[in-house]
């Protein structure tokens, strides 16, 4: 490679090679399924979008939590109109049922066959095994020309089982982690203090069950996505439990069930500025080296390095941080 060349690759092409195509999402989830709710949802993500200057959270428009029973179709039309309406410059997803659910064919029909350009994603619940995945992606593809992704909720000892397959769907962009239907399907063997902001960070079985779902993830190059906190009026615990995700379990992205908590997970997941600043520095440093090994503050740094830090810069920039000038061409 000549150094011309070198030079004019993107970052991302350079350190991630085939992977610079993989998902980068919002590190925040965010989901309403009552109308009123949706609706202050996706102006509040408007309103976010016009501060930091790009759309830091996504919203999840919830048909499985939000329709009433005997009211599938007719929230499943809300839902359609919502995204419709929704700006294109932000990100719009929408929770169908389970796929056993009778209105799951309808959900999707309905929302991708009218709606799939406008939305980011599709969220699936209660994923069993990859049969679940291939039967969403069918209808999806009957449906809509439009390649919509999938993302899919993993909420029972089985799937967790089944997370490395799950993960490795072409599909799939991301997986996340149901914490109270998981502690349920244990029949009670799981106490209920594991479904609280303590208890899901030290049970044996949850904690496992979190740490494969983020190892399927990132072997297959996909995002693992923290369950909700409960405790919504309780931004300490909030904040404790989305760095915990971030810093200790492996999570890039985690879900919103209250307006309350989007900013605490963004800055949770945010890198520190200091942080920022040391990668843009080194990033600058290796590009202009055409990104052969550098020296900086006496510690030697190379590729390996480089990629760690390039993407302590896309995670800046998904969560609205400043970054310096060095490195604003890339992000």
């Amino acid at each position: 490679m000549t150094a011309m060349t070198a030079s004019s690759l993107h970052p991302a092409q350079v350190l991630l090679g085939a992977q610079a195509g993989h998902a980068v999402l919002p590190v925040c989830d965010h989901y309403s399924g009552v109308e009123e709710r949706m609706r202050k949802s996706l102006q509040l993500q408007q309103q976010m979008t016009q501060e930091f200057g790009r759309c830091v959270f996504d919203v999840t428009l919830d048909c499985e939590d939000g329709a009433a029973v005997g009211e599938e179709r007719e929230h499943a039309r809300l839902v359609v109109a919502l995204l419709q309406a929704s700006d294109p410059a932000n990100r719009v997803a929408a929770r169908v049922h389970a796929v056993d659910h009778p209105a799951f064919a309808d959900d999707i029909a309905a929302i991708a066959g009218e709606a799939g350009e406008h939305l980011s994603h599709i969220m699936v619940p209660k994923v069993e095994s990859v049969d679940d995945v291939i039967q969403a992606e069918k209808l999806l593809d009957r449906a809509c020309s439009v390649r919509v992704p999938l993302h899919v909720l993993i909420e029972s000892p089985l799937a967790v089982h089944h997370a490395h397959e799950i993960a490795a769907h072409p599909r799939v962009q991301s997986i996340s982690f149901g914490l109270m239907d998981f502690v349920s399907a244990h029949g009670g063997a799981i106490p209920a203090s594991a479904m609280g902001v303590a208890g899901q960070f030290s049970h044996p079985l949850v904690v496992r069950a979190k740490l494969e779902i983020a190892s399927a993830c990132h072997a297959h190059g996909k995002v693992p996505s923290h369950c909700v906190v409960t405790e919504f009026k309780d931004a300490e615990a909030l904040q404790r439990a989305a760095g915990q995700a971030a810093d200790e379990f492996g999570y890039t992205r985690m879900w919103s069930i209250h307006p309350a908590q989007i900013r605490p997970i963004l800055r949770a997941f945010a890198p520190t500025d200091a942080l920022i600043e040391q990668a843009a520095r080194i990033v600058r440093a290796a590009a202009d080296a055409q990104w052969a090994p550098i020296s900086d503050d006496g510690v030697l740094h190379d590729r390996a390095s480089y990629r760690y830090f390039w993407q302590v810069l896309e995670r800046a920039a998904q969560t609205g941080r400043a970054l310096p000038q060095a490195v604003r061409e890339w992000l």
